[in-house]
């Protein structure tokens, strides 16, 4: 018999170390072996990824394929332009593939695309092998010894775990590789052609990576530039790359005492250059770094601490704590699916009646890609949050640094996620779990959801009393206000005693500052002084009405699969005054005031509604509907960019990047 010919199908695995996937393709002994990554449009136009995140794959992407080349000249990653599902059968064919191997994937989205992959090489007779590696224990084998429930405490998760068994230990990094077999390609590119651009708001340019052919512009299966894909250039500090993220876990590792005592929520929010923390999340996304290796490694040392009777921290807090909570989310993922990212349908996630609400498809279960505008004041404060806007410098400063910088630290997460949600606007965690899968380095879709859902007191946790203030917390971090001062310039000049209520400072305070503190948010400068923004709202009594509300939804005690919800009959069980769209008896289903027909039709009490750009500046909001959702498309369903049920994004929803044009006055 021949020699294995073996196709190794990099997604979040772009490493070479302990890499179960990877062995088990090199075990194989192959007689050629290719090391690819399809470039996939979904991620290109259907998913929410801001410049930051796309530089930083790109970087993973280049660092990995010169590691490859390193061991071995012939090799490299080879970037095929176009997504795997069309791809793949045509490559089984051309490079006369006997073997498929690829690291496991539990996102919604990656298990429906490999489902598709694995039956189409069952018909070309190609073997495929599949590890699992992207968590410290097989998230589907946690999932089924949990009885098929998803892991709502790192107890469950730990339970489940020790039933799954000891976490494997590390794999050998390969010291060479295979060479490729014959790369000529005479198959013909499936060009995507995509009726919408999810990420068309973060292009300066035509996005151009599939139109210069599979193999590229140069014909080397290059990865592709962000100047390929039409965007803005990158903002971040922050790059990818296994051997940086290595190099950056030795340093961290060589303070034994920082890493056997690390505790999270000891660690400040207001730190930069550099933060308090790892910052290896963005590497456990793409997979440059091992989640297993960085817990093996911890854990050495804490063992070695406890040993010598040296203090060590404990999970949840400690750093092996945080891989918990990772494992946590991924299996609470792949217990739920597609429901798992929205409340409409949800069995685990609180129904609370917010503004903002997701449009929903009754016949799929799933969100459509729109969200109702109940309130179009509401809108304007999402707006104002997203861009950093709000007048709260404490919010204000961890919203730009994320969009700056992609990244911000777990406690300034919090702050702006209980900020939105059940501790100011009241607005529905959907619409910043939107913002930040657009805007986070090291966005994971199971941990965004599980985190807003945790924020919101809707999944996860409950203890919506305790309430993150925009003043308070951040004083307790920041009591100089440098963080501030670092994101929010115009405020560099503002005395300590106002730096985070600057609506406070006299009007001689704010001249010896340099700004003027009026406006809501549009103005960049008024009169030629720069402009900062009034709070938005006053916070003591948004905190009450937030507060009273939630009390409310937990008397009722709705969830998102409840037939209440699925039928748009909830409003019957809160009151008219209450906050949300909950006024009159007539509504739609998942939160919606609205009751929409199978053919996207839209009333509202009797009466038509018009549709709603976001894109439009927050002083010109309408009563109307918008978009955007963090929901990605699901076989069969249109990718039209008219929001109809059924339909899960379009392209004017992911809007809030121009929402303030900056004017001078």
């Amino acid at each position: 018999m021949s020699k294995p010919r073996v196709l190794y199908w990099f997604r979040t695995d772009l490493r070479l170390h302990d890499s179960p996937a990877l062995k088990a393709a090199l075990d194989l002994k192959p007689e050629a072996f290719y090391p690819i990554w399809c470039w996939d449009s979904h991620y290109v136009y259907h998913s929410r990824v801001g410049p930051n995140r796309f530089q930083f794959l790109i970087d993973c992407q280049n660092d990995l394929s010169q590691s490859i080349t390193k061991l071995n000249k012939n090799s490299k990653l080879f970037v095929l332009r176009e997504p795997a599902v069309t791809l793949l059968p045509k490559l089984f064919k051309a490079w006369k593939i006997s073997h498929l191997v690829f690291e496991k994937d539990t996102d919604a989205y990656a298990k429906d695309r490999d489902a598709q992959i694995m039956e189409q090489a069952r018909k070309a007779g190609v073997e495929v092998i599949v590890r699992s590696g992207r968590t410290l224990w097989d998230s589907d084998e946690v999932v089924k010894v949990n009885k098929g429930k998803p892991t709502m405490s790192i107890s469950q998760l730990q339970a489940a775990g020790a039933k799954v068994g000891e976490i494997e230990p590390v794999v050998e990094t390969p010291k060479s590789l295979p060479d490729p077999g014959d790369l000529e390609l005479d198959i013909e590119q499936t060009q995507p052609k995509p009726d919408w651009d999810m990420n068309e708001q973060f292009r300066d340019a035509k996005e151009t990576s599939y139109s210069s052919g599979i193999a590229g512009p140069n014909n080397d299966f290059a990865v592709p530039t962000l100047e390929e894909l039409g965007m803005k250039p990158a903002t971040s500090p922050h790059k990818g790359g296994e051997t940086i993220v290595l190099k950056m876990l030795d340093s961290i590792l060589a303070d034994e005492d920082y890493t056997g005592t690390f505790e999270k929520p000891k660690t400040s929010p207001a730190a930069f250059e550099p933060q308090s923390t790892c910052l290896t999340s963005p590497h456990l996304h793409f997979g440059s770094l091992s989640c297993r290796y960085f817990y093996h490694k911890v854990l050495e040392i804490v063992e070695k601490r406890r040993k010598a009777k040296q203090s060590v921290s404990d999970p949840p807090t400690s750093l092996t704590g945080q891989l918990l909570f990772r494992d946590m989310y991924f299996a609470a993922q792949a217990s739920l699916g597609y429901s798992f990212g929205q409340t409409y349908n949800n069995s685990h996630c609180r129904f609370i009646p917010w503004h903002l609400p997701s449009k929903v498809d009754v016949t799929s279960g799933l969100v459509t890609g729109g969200y109702e505008v109940d309130d179009p004041g509401k809108e304007v404060w999402l707006k104002r949050w997203a861009h950093g806007k709000t007048g709260f410098p404490w919010i204000d400063a961890i919203m730009r640094q994320l969009r700056q910088e992609g990244w911000i630290h777990h406690l300034a997460r919090h702050s702006v996620a209980c900020f939105l949600t059940r501790g100011g606007a009241y607005i529905s965690w959907e619409r910043g779990a939107e913002v930040f899968e657009e805007l986070l380095i090291d966005h994971e879709a199971a941990c965004n959801i599980g985190n807003w859902q945790w924020l919101s007191c809707t999944a996860f946790f409950s203890q919506f009393f305790r309430c993150y203030s925009p003043v308070a917390f951040g004083k307790k971090w920041d009591d100089n206000g440098d963080f501030i001062r670092r994101y929010v310039p115009e405020l560099k000049g503002m005395p300590k005693k106002y730096i985070f209520e600057p609506h406070k400072a006299p009007i001689q305070d704010q001249k010896k500052a340099g700004v003027v503190i009026k406006g809501d948010g549009e103005e960049a400068e008024i009169d030629g002084v720069v402009c900062y923004p009034k709070p938005m709202f006053d916070f003591p009594t948004q905190r009450d009405i937030c507060l009273e509300r939630m009390k409310n939804a937990y008397r009722v005690g709705l969830y998102g699969n409840d037939a209440k919800v699925l039928d748009g009959t909830w409003k019957k069980a809160f009151a008219d005054g209450a906050e949300g769209p909950t006024e009159g008896k007539k509504g739609g289903p998942g939160g919606l005031s609205v009751c929409e027909d199978t053919d996207g039709g839209e009333e509202v009490n009797g009466s038509d509604e018009v549709n709603h750009d976001v894109t439009s500046p927050p002083a010109k909001a309408k009563k109307a509907q918008a978009g955007g959702s963090r929901a990605t498309p699901m076989k069969g369903q249109s990718d039209s960019p008219r929001v109809t049920r059924g339909h899960k994004r379009e392209h004017s929803q992911s809007t809030l990047e121009d929402s303030f044009k900056k004017k001078a006055k």
